[in-house]
């Protein structure tokens, strides 16, 4: 059997409800969404990258940020993001898609690249994670077929599911082969933290990570990130108040 083409989809637009154009906003020199895809570009084991955003003429920046670094975007309906997915898959010719969000900038190469080896070489599944309840939130990562994919696209009609792309798959254990999710080897610490980009405080914090070390040290990977938190702790409750978004 040849080899799977593993393709990553980020999902990126301006209009975000809680903090408007967090995506392109600057850290050390460049938009996060820059960070963010140069990053996810370093996975070991993966063969693409693609951007889906809206075809919303707001979203016109995030395609060229997106399109000036080398990567591919689709473009679709910014309320059916389970179909901006479906298509972004097609256009990049995906047997397996690894799903993550733009307001991740500190995602970690070396842990996706974790992800998609264990879903390639343990025993076959039709879904896996990383368990953002173990590790920091933001460094999430979903990997799954593309033929699921389609198959989702065509059939969901719960909006929740049309819009956070793979509950359609999570919340069907009897039909589909769930796997348990990525857990680290030892507890983190500093423990309960949150590295996504939702709030301005979460801004702040991710700021102020990727300041301190893309200058000395631009392929960190998470542990690094724990470590500048434990050098200052105070740092750590920047976010604290901020409360993650559950599903609808």
């Amino acid at each position: 059997m040849d080899k799977p083409r593993v393709v990553a989809i980020s999902q990126a637009r301006m209009t975000s409800t809680r903090l408007p154009g967090k995506v392109l906003m600057p850290a050390a020199g460049r938009p996060l969404l820059a960070h963010h895809l140069e990053r996810l570009s370093r996975t070991p084991g993966l063969d693409a990258v693609v951007l889906a955003t809206t075809v919303n003429a707001t979203d016109d920046p995030v395609a060229d940020c997106a399109q000036g670094l080398g990567v591919t975007v689709f473009r679709g309906d910014e309320q059916d993001v389970l179909g901006r997915f479906a298509g972004a898959a097609a256009l990049a010719r995906a047997d397996l898609v690894v799903r993550v969000t733009a307001d991740c900038p500190l995602i970690d190469p070396a842990l996706v690249g974790r992800l998609i080896a264990a879903f390639r070489d343990g025993q076959p599944l039709d879904y896996l994670s990383i368990d953002s309840t173990r590790y920091p939130r933001g460094l999430d990562a979903e990997i799954f077929p593309r033929h699921l994919l389609d198959e989702a696209a065509a059939n969901a009609t719960d909006p929740a599911e049309r819009e956070h792309v793979t509950p359609y798959l999570y919340r069907r254990p009897d039909r589909f082969r769930l796997g348990t999710a990525l857990v680290p080897d030892v507890p983190v610490e500093p423990a309960d933290q949150r590295w996504c980009v939702d709030e301005p405080a979460d801004y702040e914090l991710v700021r102020r990570l990727l300041e301190a070390l893309v200058p000395s040290n631009p392929g960190f990977g998470w542990q690094d990130c724990c470590k500048t938190l434990r050098d200052h702790p105070d740092w750590v409750d920047i976010n604290r108040s901020v409360r993650q978004k559950t599903l609808h």
